[in-house]
């Protein structure tokens, strides 16, 4: 198989790039395996690690590594090259068009055909289609079934090229069977004992009896020829019946026929037709890439037959992608829609079927009647079934996407529909193509192609009374697997969390209908609830807020003041929080959850509620108030005595000391805090909003560096940011990056900065965190501003600082602001950077935020005259000293003793730095301490020539 200008070789365990071999490990040639085998799936990490390490347990750690490995060996990215896309919080996918090369078939030597019983016939095979797109593979691969196997069936859904495929290779091997193939459309057919009859037609007998078989097969005896059967499904017993007797009898007779379902005989090759490869749901497909589908293929030339003149944006590519894969690559329905595009255009028609599906939309005149709408197709297959059947399918086309037997047969059976008929429908169902099949996490799945789920779903809300029912089995059932997931899963917890993610578009359908006029309330509410677990477990947090908000404005009073609105109430704010910002409707909503959890006696909910305030009010620029709910947390939780709340609680005073200028209590409470709790774990991530555990982490790294410990700080940082990481937690990973960066920054390691900040606004993008965007905003000009690029950098604060003002996000204010003075100082703008400064100082001096004060307080000096500085710098110096923060400390020191140099008291100046340098003991390549370091030799060299004069 190839993709690019690679070449993997399987069975020989060989990857080449232009004809060269390319080194790579044996895990790492695993995993691009089982990612190709799999190609445009998105495959989970505990898939891969099950694949590739079957027998022995390894961390997630030694995936992103060989993942890394493979992606460097690839050269994933260079050139616009790419192979592997991570997909967040699922897993990874590999989204390069593959081409499978498979061997050319080896057509046997075609011996001399028998003595002829009569002349030879004149062939009725049908004109082939024009051009057949993307089934170049299908194409050579039944023509070598057909001359090896004799009697090959095509089997495949309605719509997906049967007909066409099965005619283009009668058409090629006309040579091999000169004049003798022969096509015997049975659609017309509704009478089942009328097969023979239909193919002595065709073959031009004249057939006086009742049973005209005996005469057929004694007239093939003999004869060496093909015969193409089309549409065999709805007369399938007597087809099969004919065609093995054929088999059997004429040994020089070959037999291709197309079935939406098997024929189930001695001597066949089932050929499964797939749908048109689509394009993958990426942000990265463009128009160059398109063309490398062939759903995207067929589309295009069928749109420009139509009339479509118009060269493909990589914008349209993206719609024609989303078209494709919304049609499954069904070639008859790609054609429908393609045939649309001149009259409505692109974008229109990706809208209309959005909404209908174009079930109606009519295809080429000439087209047999069943052919001409995708609805005559379906009706076609769909009038074939038994009653119980048809039933069933109606019935699973209230599932949106997978789902698997079990849930079919809780959904689907009832007093008039036993679970044991569901089980045979659904096997049925699957036989005749109306249902395809997969695995997912393990698991077998099932699903209706969109197009056959829109037009039994049209049937099923005809009867109001079975929708309602459906939709309430179907509703009531992802609440309980929501909630009790141990009641219908064995598994762990991890697989049915990956079911219920890859189920994400149930939920929504059953919380539409839920809310809807014609739902019911009560489960809307409860489904709301426990779904809101699912949309956090997910970082979907504008959703998880939308139907949150939702569940609490239809809450009756009567339903109020429960665990259910408590937990909705808890959701509804965190989901604000992060999303919108600082808003009095995520207070209200934390203070409603915290004032149930306190009627509730629920002590647990309580801190976990004052968590979420603090947190809140530390956003908001209150500091105070921060610390009054950390230390109320920490009341609650003594109170416990449980390790994972006292480590909570420690963790919201650490913050909160830190923030005030206390390092010595920050670092005393983050320690505390790390030595009480656990490892941390997912699902603890996602019960409290984030983890406490990693902000202690990151905490501790501030405070280390604050306390003159450059390199355990670093190291503190970075594991901080790797358990983040592996979370696999938007939020938390976002405070560990953005906290890591000020560490970054501090220790002037501005490439790590630039890294860590671009990831943390790719985070913030994909799961739309607001506030977080416009932080990475101010970031990257602090960046701009420390590279000595101001003009730019200045622009950028300001922007920032605005739109976080605007979302009462106040808690970088005080770092943005000190970076915009500095700013503005480069740029000559010194009255400006003199005023932002002092009215900082005077905020945080009423809001108890000290951290910065020593900082701000040396900036300041660089615009006072000298006199004014020095005083302005001693006092700088002090409160350094005052809150333990050795590094602050030394920053104002070089200022005092640069100034001091500057008027010639280069002793005063020495013994201003000196002992504050000699209080490190590491960091010695952070850019401080070798500013410092270089600053004191000038000194001593100073002093030195001054004793000798």
């Amino acid at each position: 198989m190839a993709f690019g200008p690679y070449v993997l070789e399987p069975r020989q365990r060989l990857l080449t790039r232009n004809g060269e071999p390319v080194e790579l490990g044996g895990r790492a040639l695993d995993l691009l395996m089982v990612l190709i085998e799999r190609a445009n799936e998105t495959v989970s990490k505990r898939e891969l690690l099950a694949a590739v390490w079957p027998d022995v347990v390894v961390s997630e750690e030694s995936l992103r590594f060989h993942m890394k490995t493979l992606r460097g060996a690839l050269a994933d990215g260079d050139d616009e090259a790419r192979y592997i896309t991570t997909q967040v919080g699922r897993g990874y996918c590999f989204v390069a068009p593959v081409r499978r090369h498979e061997p050319a078939p080896s057509i046997p030597e075609v011996r001399e055909p028998a003595p002829l019983a009569t002349t030879p016939l004149r062939s009725s095979l049908p004109v082939r289609s024009r051009r057949m797109l993307g089934r170049e593979q299908d194409s050579r691969l039944l023509l070598s079934h057909v001359l090896a196997d004799r009697c090959v069936t095509v089997v495949g859904p309605g719509g997906v090229g049967k007909t066409t495929l099965a005619v283009a290779v009668a058409h090629d091997l006309e040579s091999t069977f000169p004049g003798q193939v022969y096509f015997i459309d049975l659609s017309a057919f509704r009478n089942a004992a009328l097969t023979s009859t239909a193919l002595a037609s065709v073959l031009g007998m004249s057939v006086p009896t009742d049973d005209p078989t005996p005469s057929v097969l004694a007239f093939l005896r003999t004869r060496r020829m093909l015969l193409v059967f089309d549409n065999c499904e709805h007369v399938i017993d007597d087809a099969a019946r004919l065609i093995e007797s054929i088999v059997h009898s004429a040994p020089e007779v070959h037999v291709i026929a197309t079935s939406r379902e098997a024929l189930r005989i001695d001597g066949e090759r089932i050929y499964p037709l797939e749908p048109l490869q689509a394009p993958p749901d990426s942000p990265e497909l463009s128009a160059g890439t398109l063309m490398h589908y062939s759903a995207a293929q067929l589309f295009i030339d069928r749109a420009n037959a139509g009339g479509w003149r118009h060269t493909p944006s990589d914008a349209d590519a993206r719609i024609i992608g989303r078209i494709c894969r919304k049609l499954d690559g069904l070639a008859l329905a790609i054609e429908f829609a393609a045939g649309r595009v001149a009259t409505f255009g692109l974008g229109q028609t990706a809208s209309l079927l959005d909404e209908t599906l174009g079930l109606a939309w009519s295809g080429r005149r000439t087209a047999r009647p069943r052919q001409q709408t995708l609805e005559a197709t379906l009706s076609w297959s769909c009038a074939l079934l038994p009653p119980i059947e048809l039933r069933v399918l109606y019935r699973l086309s209230i599932f949106v996407g997978h789902f698997c037997l079990e849930v079919a047969q809780v959904v689907a059976a009832d007093d008039e529909v036993d679970a044991r008929s569901v089980i045979a429908a659904v096997e049925a169902l699957h036989a005749k193509s109306l249902l395809s099949l997969s695995s997912y996490a393990g698991r077998t799945t099932y699903r209706l192609m969109e197009t056959t789920r829109a037009y039994c779903m049209e049937r099923l809300q005809a009867d109001e009374r079975e929708h309602h029912e459906l939709a309430l089995r179907h509703a009531r059932l992802f609440q309980r697997l929501l909630e009790y997931p141990e009641s219908c899963f064995k598994e762990d917890a991890q697989s049915w969390r990956s079911y219920l993610a890859e189920n994400l578009s149930n939920v929504r359908a059953a919380l539409e209908w839920a809310f809807s006029p014609r739902g019911h309330a009560p489960t809307a509410i409860s489904l709301a609830r426990v779904a809101s677990r699912l949309f956090l477990e997910l970082s979907l947090l504008t959703e998880c807020r939308r139907w949150c908000e939702r569940a609490i404005a239809s809450m009756a009073d009567s339903q109020r003041g429960d665990a259910t609105e408590h937990e909705l109430q808890a959701a509804y704010g965190l989901s604000v929080t992060f999303t919108l910002g600082n808003s009095d409707t995520a207070r209200i909503a934390f203070e409603r959850a915290l004032a149930i959890a306190t009627a509730l006696h629920d002590a647990r909910n309580q801190v976990r509620m004052l968590a979420r305030l603090h947190i809140f009010h530390e956003r908001l620029g209150d500091f105070a108030g921060s610390l009054a709910k950390a230390r109320q947390a920490a009341q609650i939780a003594a109170e416990l005595a449980q390790p994972e709340q006292r480590a909570v609680a420690s963790s919201l005073l650490a913050v909160s000391f830190h923030l005030m200028g206390d390092q010595a209590r920050a670092r005393t409470e983050s320690e505390a805090a790390l030595a009480l709790s656990a490892p941390s774990e997912r699902w603890q991530t996602i019960d409290a909003g984030f983890d406490h555990r990693n902000r202690s982490l990151i905490t501790l790294a501030r405070t280390l560096w604050l306390q003159g410990l450059p390199d355990q700080a670093r190291a503190r940082a970075a594991a901080a940011v790797s358990e983040a990481a592996g979370l696999d937690h938007p939020v938390t990973h976002c405070i560990a990056l953005i906290w890591a960066v000020s560490v970054d920054l501090w220790t002037g390691d501005l490439e790590q900065a630039e890294r860590h900040i671009d990831e943390f606004i790719a985070e913030a993008e994909i799961h739309s965190l607001s506030p977080y965007l416009a932080v990475g905003m101010g970031i990257k000009g602090e960046l701009a501003i420390r590279r000595g690029q101001a003009e730019s950098g200045v622009p950028a604060l300001r922007e920032c600082l605005r739109r976080l003002h605007a979302v009462r996000y106040e808690l970088l204010t005080t770092h943005l602001n000190l970076s915009l003075a500095e700013g503005l100082i480069a740029i000559q703008r010194s009255a400006e950077a003199r005023e932002l400064i002092d009215s900082t100082i005077a905020h945080n001096e009423a809001s108890g935020e000290l951290i910065a004060l020593p900082e701000l307080l040396r900036v300041k000096a660089s615009l006072l005259d000298d006199g004014a500085a020095e005083e302005t710098l001693r006092n700088a110096l002090e409160h350094s000293r005052r809150q333990h923060s050795m590094s602050w400390e030394l920053r104002s020191a070089m200022d005092l003793a640069r100034l001091l140099a500057k008027q010639t008291r280069v002793g005063a100046a020495h013994e201003a730095l000196a002992p504050v340098f000699a209080k490190f003991t590491e960091g010695f390549d952070t850019a401080d301490l070798r500013a410092a370091r270089l600053l004191l030799d000038q000194l001593s060299a100073n002093v030195t020539r001054a004793e000798k004069r």
